[in-house]
């Protein structure tokens, strides 16, 4: 079967079947183009979906995903990830394998069509150029026996009449003969085309057309291999990322068989465990007899003298009650000399100072979390201050490392004179070294908060008793030293959560009394030996070598309270700073 024989007369369907081959080609090329698209669109939005749910780093929901269950919904995540690239694969591939090299065999394709029916036409054009000049000929061949008929009737009549001469005679004979000749000569021209056009279209019907049309059919053909070829890797492509995406789901299947409920709950253990035990049974007041009352433990009135100084936190606990349980409040009574004093000390106005500390610390507790973590429970806080002090160190390592590194070049330059200058890296070396410094400072801090915090967790120290008894009810000289007893500026404020909203509700009071008192006089000055910057409420900036006043020296906690100006004032650590105080201060001693 050749379209050459079957269909030599068809030259213009068959023009139009191969321009709507190639119209279906560039429909098919399309049709992939629209669905790497897709699958880039697609893959587009499962990113930007498992991006959205992707933890927040340095957030809390980040330290949520602790949990197998978190896990393994951020490994679905993660796994979404990579499915989506797998159809960006898809797209990629498509693009290159299919929409890119069928675009560039339609472009051949055409030429190679237009090529042909160039050819189909020029042997029209020639086949019809014979046909007209076989239609002259034969028409002038025509003309000229017509011609030479009519002369010979001319002369037959010429030569019949007596009464023309012999001269008209002879040249209407030599006329008719001249038009014999013209008729013989277009007899033998038209023979001629004839022969010449039978040849021609001979050729043009058996050879040239059979021909051209059997390449164009060949075009066709591999035109239509070539889709099939193309549809054949369109479902390629696709199969060849179905073992990946099958791992993706495996992933996914994987990462929900991890689950384990048990560690989960382990987790929450050790999230939220704060180390303290539950509280005791709370003793039995006697009401009965007024003048012999007995107080209890856990009353607002409760004396040190009473001999139980020691409040630790056992199951036995009296001075510090659960949170959520309220504290006995009894009718306030005309024979409590105590309490008496107590609620003394909290209208009289010779004493705001106390208060002072008390709202400063309140008020960093409800902002800024403490430098310290002392508003954490036990447990917590000493998971935190372990957790800054392995940071600390791997910051310390690594600023070792890289003194280590600097001093190795070093000895490299002094060796080599002409690698460098052994003195340009000494100015990196000692910004090195005093950085290992102060982060050695720094680890140091937290490190005896740290030791501070195991050494609570079994039971409540010193320290923690001496802060959680500001709101026992003590004798006068225990009350006046509550400015001793003050919180960080950091807020490491430990009270109970009733005596906070007592002391909210007291700051409140004393908001105006504040704002009014004297300024502290200076009782030395202090050098600062490195920059600081004072970010929570109640610190102070400073920068490295400023003078500064100091007026009130480190208690205790860590930190030194200085005033730069009448305006400006409050605590910097006392690592910080080299205090030299003035000898006629009462009290005043000079360290550093």
């Amino acid at each position: 079967m050749s379209w050459g024989t079957e269909l030599w007369d068809q030259f213009d369907n068959l023009e139009k079947h191969t321009q709507w081959g190639i119209d279906i080609l560039e429909k098919y090329i399309k049709f992939v183009k629209e669905r790497t698209e897709i699958e880039l669109n697609y893959a587009k939005q499962l990113r930007n979906l498992s991006k959205k749910y992707q933890p927040k780093k340095n957030s809390k929901e980040e330290e949520e995903y602790r949990y197998t269950a978190c896990k393994a919904f951020l490994s679905t995540l993660n796994e979404m990830n990579d499915y989506a690239g797998q159809h960006e694969v898809i797209s990629e591939n498509m693009t290159s394998q299919i929409t890119v090299e069928l675009a560039r065999y339609v472009q051949e394709l055409k030429q190679e069509r237009k090529s042909h029916f160039h050819d189909g036409r020029k042997a029209q054009q020639q086949i019809e150029t014979c046909w007209k000049q076989l239609e002259s000929s034969k028409r002038r061949f025509e003309r000229d026996c017509r011609e030479a008929d009519r002369a010979q009737q001319y002369f037959e009549k010429m030569d019949a009449d007596i009464n023309v001469t012999k001269a008209d005679v002879e040249k209407a004979r030599q006329q008719a003969q001249t038009r014999h000749q013209m008729a013989d000569d277009s007899k033998a021209d038209y023979s001629s085309y004839l022969q010449k056009f039978n040849h021609e279209q001979h050729e043009y019907y058996h050879t040239h057309i059979p021909n051209i049309f059997q390449k164009i059919q060949e075009m066709e053909e591999r035109r239509i291999v070539r889709i099939g070829e193309s549809v054949k890797t369109y479902a390629e492509l696709d199969r060849q990322v179905i073992p990946i995406i099958g791992k993706c789901l495996d992933g996914i299947v994987k990462a929900a068989e991890s689950i384990d409920p048990k560690n989960d709950s382990q987790l929450v253990v050790e999230a939220y465990k704060s180390g303290f035990e539950p509280p005791g049974d709370i003793e039995f007041e006697d009401y009965t007899q007024p003048m012999k009352r007995t107080v209890s433990d856990n009353s607002l009135s409760n004396s040190r003298g009473d001999g139980k100084p020691e409040l630790k936190f056992g199951g036995k606990s009296k001075g510090k009650l659960w949170p959520f349980i309220k504290k006995n409040k009894s009718p306030k009574q005309q024979k409590e000399p105590l309490s008496h004093r107590f609620n003394e000390f909290m209208t009289s106005k010779p004493k705001i100072h106390c208060f002072r500390s008390l709202k400063r610390g309140l008020s960093l507790k409800l902002g800024a979390t403490p430098e310290d973590f002392s508003n954490l429970p036990p447990e917590q806080r000493r998971k935190k201050l372990q957790q800054k002090v392995d940071e600390l160190n791997k910051e310390i390592q690594k600023e070792m490392d890289q003194r280590d590194a600097i001093t190795k070049m070093k000895d490299v330059y002094l060796k080599n004179p002409q690698m460098g200058d052994p003195a340009s890296l000494d100015h990196k070396l000692a910004e090195v070294s005093q950085n290992i410094e102060k982060l050695r400072l720094e680890a140091q801090k937290f490190e005896a908060w740290l030791a501070e915090v195991e050494g609570r967790l079994p039971a409540r120290s010193e320290q923690s008793r001496r802060q959680s008894g500001l709101y026992d009810t003590q004798s006068a000289p225990a009350v006046n030293n509550c400015a001793q007893d003050r919180e960080s500026p950091d807020g490491s404020y430990t009270e109970e959560q009733s005596q906070e909203s007592e002391v909210k509700v007291l700051a409140t009071d004393f908001d105006d009394e504040f704002d009014d008192e004297e300024p502290l006089p200076a009782i030395g000055t202090c050098k600062a030996l490195y920059t600081f910057e004072g970010q929570n409420e109640g610190t102070i900036s400073v920068v490295e070598g400023e003078t500064l006043y100091v007026i009130e020296e480190d208690k205790g906690d860590g930190w030194t309270r200085i005033r730069r100006n009448e305006d400006e004032e409050g605590y910097v650590p006392t690592s910080y700073v080299e205090v030299y105080l003035d000898k006629n201060a009462k009290g005043a001693k000079t360290y550093i």
